[in-house]
């Protein structure tokens, strides 16, 4: 028996795990059984129990909560093959019950899709959190092209949403094409066969995304 990961925000050290102990601790802490580096996930975030009646999954109180299916996890439940446990907004997991139902192809993410959370200022490509995080004029300029949803943003306008209509006259292209070619190489580290921001010549610069 054991934990396929599907989808994660996160990096994670592995994509299985066999649960071949009597309890295995699902959370952020280095020494649980199943380790997951992201601050959505508690430290203590979940604990699944071996059973006389098979595989029980607890919630430990975590911030973020466990889901199974969809649900809220509420009270302790007994899991069953092919069962999908979310460990908070972080991670997806399917369980299987049984060695003959493993996928032998495991789901993985695209890599042109790209999340921001713009509260925390958090960007994940393929599913990887980008870290460390961009600097506050890359994720700016990331955003404003983001938000723009494919439409193609003229240089001045970039300017004025990166560092501010006051600075028009000040920044030069060439400080806004480094900017640019700084943002690439971070994002090419998670999703090196897929450009992001596509330069369209003569009117600016564009958003391309899943």
């Amino acid at each position: 028996m054991l934990i396929l990961l599907k989808e994660s925000v996160g990096t994670a050290p592995r994509d299985r795990w066999y649960l071949d102990k009597p309890e295995m601790l699902i959370g952020r802490a280095p020494t649980a059984d199943i380790h997951l580096p992201n601050r959505q996930v508690s430290r203590r975030h979940a604990l699944i129990r071996h059973t006389e009646t098979g595989f029980v999954i607890e919630d430990l109180g975590s911030k973020n909560r466990t889901f199974v299916n969809g649900d809220v996890l509420d009270a302790p439940r007994l899991l069953r093959d092919g069962d999908i446990v979310q460990i908070g907004l972080a991670y997806r997991f399917s369980f299987v019950d049984r060695e003959g139902t493993i996928p032998v192809h495991i789901e993985m993410t695209d890599e042109r899709r790209l999340r921001i959370d713009p509260e925390r200022r958090d960007v994940w490509v393929a599913g990887r959190l980008v870290e460390p995080p961009l600097s506050p004029q890359q994720f700016q300029l990331l955003y404003t092209l983001y938000e723009a949803g494919g439409r193609t943003l003229s240089r001045d306008e970039i300017i004025a949403a990166v560092w501010g209509e006051e600075a028009l006259e000040g920044v030069t292209e060439q400080a806004l094409d480094a900017l640019i070619r700084r943002l690439r190489r971070r994002l090419a580290e998670y999703a090196p066969n897929h450009e992001f921001i596509v330069t369209v010549r003569g009117h600016g610069f564009r958003y391309e995304g899943d």
